[in-house]
């Protein structure tokens, strides 16, 4: 998650995110699947990656195809977010305020999804102790 000052384009988020995203993952990007609003993007040239956008016809592999799909699973996510973690509208102040505001919605959502993880474990923890049968001592 990260917070860009101002209101910014999406396409114009690119030269400075994507450097960002391979420090995180430690690896080179070699491609994109992004929706409508990155047409006209400004990724730095040095970048060798293909970005490709949804409803595009061109050069789109089966493969391809199919992450373009897993790209629609994310607007959800957005969505979830701006109604459950109030990031419809920053109530913090400045540029920190929304810093603040984006980090914090992001650990909340990764904290619920940490939540279910674990009770999805220890209910099949607690289904594999009962179904174990029971030894009887004598």
């Amino acid at each position: 998650m990260k917070a860009l000052p101002g209101n910014p384009y999406d396409g114009h988020t690119l030269k400075t995110v994507i450097p960002d995203m391979e420090a995180l993952i430690g690896n080179i990007i070699e491609r994109l699947i992004l929706d409508k609003g990155y047409r006209g993007h400004n990724a730095p040239p040095e970048y060798k990656f293909r970005v490709f956008i949804s409803g595009q016809k061109r050069r789109v592999t089966p493969k391809i195809k199919r992450e373009l799909r897993r790209r629609s699973a994310v607007e959800p996510v957005i969505g979830h977010l701006k109604s459950e973690h109030r990031m419809g509208r920053n109530y913090l102040w400045h540029r920190q305020g929304d810093a603040v505001n984006a980090v914090l919605a992001a650990a909340g959502y990764n904290f619920g999804r940490l939540i279910r993880w674990l009770a999805l474990l220890l209910r099949q923890i607690l289904l594999q102790l009962i179904a174990r049968p029971q030894v009887a001592s004598g």
